[in-house]
């Protein structure tokens, strides 16, 4: 009697606990899996991925493949330039060992589908079974729609429906498969490294912020829902709190699938059950709905994926290329501390606090006027959370391009929110040494006398508001919406 062989791709979904893909594989017992993951060094470059986030891909792989190794299940690397060489690469594969079905689950980006397309399509010839899962949404993408059948463009009644939804009032998380009682093929070699995408930040802080594999990302949700939740909504907004669990740091084992959002989504709704209601946990459960919005809207409308504006009409803005001054925010020396701290932050530790990611974007759009896909690709190329969908979609509501989008006339003051959101100025002293001897308020707008340790303010804010206005009242079709 001839035993059934599976393969699961894996992509974003580096663990083996509430893995939809894996867990359909091991779903009949007597049977044989193994996993396969793709390196695409020239895909990563086309996409920007950045250097700091291969490296944690890769030390994530390191820690499932000694998982999966406990299951008698091998991890098997191919490697390729680019997607267009994975349907000939995985046919052969599957021919080589006898594979009756390839399960893998869902990417939604617009070259992801495309090659999911021509994976499908090369082994269905090969009498080979393609199976997709939804996996990546907590719930799936389609089933989230207006009365009339439509994509949600804002948030808040998308996230009234979401909550409705059973997938989001009792996630039904995965267990780990059952250990496989025979394997037909050994794990190959993992790389340590791939060449031109070495991290960026110091390997004892990769280690040390950003332990990889699924273990670590389950610890840290535990610690987070046991020590942060309850207190998500006074603390997100104030990045001194970034290493006492006043956020939960969970989004680098997100994107790269060391954890899932239905797991997320569980610890809270259990700690809510043994708590009480929390405003802590509500707000927590909100950014996982965000998560999820932003892959709808990717889906939905998928121009956002060309680079292209949400809002087509604001195509027609004319935004600043100005190489110096991007240099200049890119390096954290803009004479605005907040702005600065924030920028090194991303350049030192390869993260960057969601409030601070609000304001650097809206600095860049607003008050320097530059094109926000600049922006938007330096962040790809430098977070090790870098996630196509939520990035865009962040930039794009900065720069008021996107849908639900800060209106156009709100522009922050990066010198208020810095008095808002770091009072003390704990934040700006971690990262911007030139002021760490200022003891006052007066770090938040340093004096002239500074000026030849810290630079002065790049741009006068005063001018920023009528640029800003003068540019987006031309887009005649443009109306001022607040955000629902």
């Amino acid at each position: 009697m001839s035993i059934d062989r599976h393969l699961v791709w894996l992509r974003a979904d580096l663990r083996v606990t509430d893995n939809t893909a894996l867990a359909a594989a091991c779903s009949q017992r007597n049977t044989e899996v193994a996993c396969v993951y793709a390196i695409t060094p020239g895909q990563w470059r086309q996409h920007d991925v950045a250097g700091v986030k291969i490296d944690f891909e890769l030390r994530s792989l390191r820690a499932l493949s000694k998982d999966l190794d406990q299951l008698n299940i091998p991890l098997l690397i191919i490697e390729a330039d680019d997607f267009s060489a994975l349907p000939k690469m995985l046919g052969e594969l599957c021919q080589q060992h006898g594979i009756t079905s390839v399960h893998c689950n869902s990417q939604y980006e617009v070259n992801e589908l495309k090659r999911d397309n021509h994976v499908a399509s090369q082994l269905t010839e090969l009498g080979v079974t393609f199976i997709k899962h939804h996996d990546q949404c907590i719930v799936p993408p389609g089933q989230v729609l207006t009365a009339d059948n439509r994509f949600y463009s804002v948030f808040t009644p998308f996230k009234r429906n979401w909550l409705t939804r059973p997938e989001a009032q009792n996630p039904m998380v995965c267990a780990r498969p059952e250990k496989r009682k025979s394997r037909f093929v050994e794990t190959n070699s993992l790389p340590t490294v791939v060449k031109g995408f070495a991290p960026h930040i110091a390997e004892k802080t990769a280690l040390e912020w950003w332990p990889a594999g699924e273990e670590a990302a389950l610890t840290r949700l535990a610690e987070f829902v046991e020590n942060g939740i309850r207190f998500y909504d006074e603390h997100r907004n104030f990045p001194e709190r970034t290493h006492d669990d006043g956020v939960s740091r969970i989004s680098p084992y997100l994107a790269v699938g060391a954890i899932s959002s239905r797991q997320c989504l569980n610890a809270a709704i259990n700690y809510r059950r043994h708590h009480g209601d929390n405003k802590g946990v509500d707000q927590w459960i909100s950014e996982l709905a965000w998560r999820d919005f932003y892959k709808h809207v990717m889906i939905g409308w998928p121009h956002v994926c060309k680079h292209r504006p949400f809002k087509l009409e604001t195509s027609h803005i004319p935004w600043r290329h100005d190489e110096n001054d991007f240099k200049r925010w890119c390096e954290g020396k803009t004479g605005f501390p907040l702005v600065d701290a924030a920028m090194r932050q991303l350049q030192q530790t390869g993260w960057m606090h969601n409030r601070l990611r609000m304001i650097v974007a809206m600095f860049l759009t607003k008050d320097l006027f530059i094109d926000w896909r600049w922006g938007e690709r330096f962040f790809m190329q430098h977070l090790i959370d870098g996630d196509l969908s939520a990035n865009n979609g962040g930039w794009q509501w900065s720069a008021s391009t996107g849908n639900d989008a800060a209106p156009y006339f709100r522009i922050f003051n990066p010198i208020l929110q810095s008095e808002r959101f770091d009072p003390n100025g704990h934040f700006i002293r971690e990262y911007v040494p030139e002021l760490r001897d200022i003891k006052d308020k007066s770090i938040h707008q340093p004096k002239p006398s500074l000026f030849s340790t810290y630079p002065e303010p790049m741009v006068d804010r005063r001018i920023v508001k009528d640029r800003v206005l003068g540019h987006f009242k031309n887009l005649k079709s443009l109306t001022q919406v607040d955000p629902q």
